[in-house]
């Protein structure tokens, strides 16, 4: 690895850039080196390079992948390269496949156990790096205290500072211990959003006394115990920045308050600058130009080619203008290589071991962990359910792809498991936002039958999804509701008398749902998050007295 005295300017902002790749022709390919990842690397000698669905299959391919990236870049001054992604758990998880897929952030905050944060953190961290990961996006820090933020809800621990602050200070000591850096996301916090920052630029009110107790307070925590990555957000804090800027464009915010109030000396990285709060407002070269001249490090663009190189040139010329000055790049680039001496980064003449990667004491931790996280909200005594009685499962799923949620193809669902001890199950599908004709569809198919079970998905924000429940409360038969993702889901229909919540749909959490729901074993969980004032923030069936 050079040493930044040793690079030229462009040097200097190809270690400022962390850029992804896909594929643009049915002859390219995005799970191996491309052209356009190849000449970022080796033309434009960038520093660090994100990975996403597109690019994963299972973990020989993600380490092959990565072994010929480092491999690109290891004559170059960007090398070796931090190679990260967004591997949070549950729902957010870009490779899944033949791995230990952790449980989330919302289903460990439900288990209320600091070492199971540690633990899975530290697991994750240690298959991630097995697979030549060294950079984890997560975890999350923003605290869950809008029922109807869009895009953080199951991705954070939930809705206090406590909670928020105790495991994710102990998620970062995990990812540590396996030799990945963790990064606290979004500063100073995303949880308190109506809007994603993916389609529009959030604001959140609050004083700054509020602020200071409740936003900032995990953040803190985690600088406190030796965090180095931080990301930040784009959200608009005019207690902070009163000439409206989103944080990732503040000085005051990431100069001022993080670095000078708060004493963070880590690599601040900005979260996708191709997000419209930052795209649509500013452009996303501009955007990166703004970005280090409030103090940030390491410049996040994911997805475009053109995009990426424009605004490298736009750096280069920023700073050849004198509108950034080279000793400012300078201090960014120090904090990038001390972070990739910490790190260790070694490049092999073949791929890393991955012998180690969803082994079974791994994916027994991940089990044990779910069974530990499922709560059951609420019970007029409908379970166990009876193994021989006729049982229909509505089964909602995502089809179509967002920036929040990614279409998996998910054969092992609930009625699967359910299947497995219950004598006659019947499963039908339905979309997230199920159409007019699948409501009825599956309200006539589900007639006649003596139980009824309703996996919801963010029912939230489905009208369809709350008419589905609705209609089958208020049959005769039994009912039960699982809140697949989020357990507000319950304020859409508190009739409903059992409501279980699983945070995330995945295997393992259905597994552990089966479980709960034919009385292998009691749901071990507690809310993480108030969802209605009768069901509040540290109460659950399953620990009533």
């Amino acid at each position: 690895m050079k040493q930044r005295s040793e690079m030229s300017l462009r040097q200097k902002i190809g270690q400022m850039m962390m850029c992804g790749f896909s594929t643009s022709n049915e002859f390219d390919s995005a799970m191996k080196p491309n052209k356009k990842i190849i000449d970022l690397i080796q033309k434009h000698e960038i520093g660090g390079v994100i990975l996403f669905r597109r690019n994963l299959d299972n973990p020989k391919q993600v380490s092959e992948l990565n072994h010929e990236l480092q491999v690109f870049a290891k004559d170059s001054a960007g090398g070796p390269l931090l190679i990260s992604i967004d591997q949070e758990g549950g729902m957010v998880a870009r490779i899944h496949e033949g791995i230990a897929c952790m449980p989330g952030s919302m289903a460990i905050g439900a288990t209320r156990d600091v070492q199971a944060a540690y633990e899975t953190a530290r697991i994750s961290g240690v298959e991630l790096r097995a697979m030549g990961i060294n950079l984890n996006f997560a975890p999350c820090l923003d605290i869950n205290n809008n029922p109807m933020n869009p895009v953080i809800g199951v991705r954070s621990f939930g809705e206090t500072a406590e909670i928020v602050g105790e495991l994710g200070a102990a998620a970062v000591k995990g990812y540590q211990a396996a030799g990945v850096a963790p990064t606290i996301k979004h500063f100073p916090g995303h949880g308190d959003t109506h809007s994603d920052s993916h389609h529009a630029l959030p604001m959140i009110p609050h004083d700054l006394e509020r602020l200071r107790e409740l936003e900032f307070a995990p953040f803190v925590k985690a600088i406190q115990e030796g965090a180095e990555v931080l990301m930040s957000a784009h959200v608009i804090f005019p207690a902070l920045e009163p000439d409206g800027l989103p944080s990732t464009l503040s000085k005051r915010v990431l100069t001022d308050l993080l670095r000078g109030e708060l004493g963070y000396n880590g690599v601040i990285v900005t979260d996708c600058l191709e997000m419209k709060a930052i795209a649509d407002h500013y452009g996303t070269a501009e955007g990166a130009v703004m970005a280090v001249e409030a103090g940030t490090d390491l410049l996040l663009v994911s997805h475009t080619y053109d995009t990426q190189v424009q605004t490298i040139e736009r750096l280069v010329e920023a700073v050849e203008s004198g509108r950034i000055s080279e000793e400012r790049i300078n201090e960014s680039v120090d904090r990038i290589l001390a972070l990739k001496r910490g790190l260790n980064i070694t490049v092999g003449n073949k791929a890393g071991d991955i012998s180690s990667v969803g082994s079974p004491e791994h994916i027994e931790l991940v089990r044990e962990t779910y069974k530990k996280s499922v709560t059951l909200v609420k019970d007029e005594g409908q379970l166990p359910l009876a193994n021989d009685k006729r049982t229909f499962v509505i089964w909602t799923e995502v089809r179509e792809w967002t920036q929040i949620d990614e279409v998996v193809e998910q054969k092992e669902t609930l009625g699967a498991f359910l299947a497995e001890t219950v004598h006659e199950v019947t499963e039908e599908r339905i979309h997230t936002n199920p159409s007019e004709e699948e409501v009825e569809r599956v309200l006539k198919a589900s007639q006649g039958y003596d139980q009824v079970i309703v996996v919801t998905y963010n029912a939230s924000f489905s009208p369809n999804q709350v008419r589905i429940v609705k209609e089958l409360a208020a049959r005769d038969s039994k009912l039960v509701v699982v809140a697949g993702r989020n357990p507000f889901d319950l304020k859409e229909f508190p009739e409903v008398k059992t409501f279980l919540a699983s945070y995330e749909n995945r295997p393992h959490a259905m597994n552990a749902v089966a479980g709960v729901l034919t009385g292998q074993f009691p749901a071990g969980g507690k809310l993480p998050v108030t969802v209605t004032p009768e069901y509040a923030y540290g109460w659950s069936a399953s620990s009533r007295s």
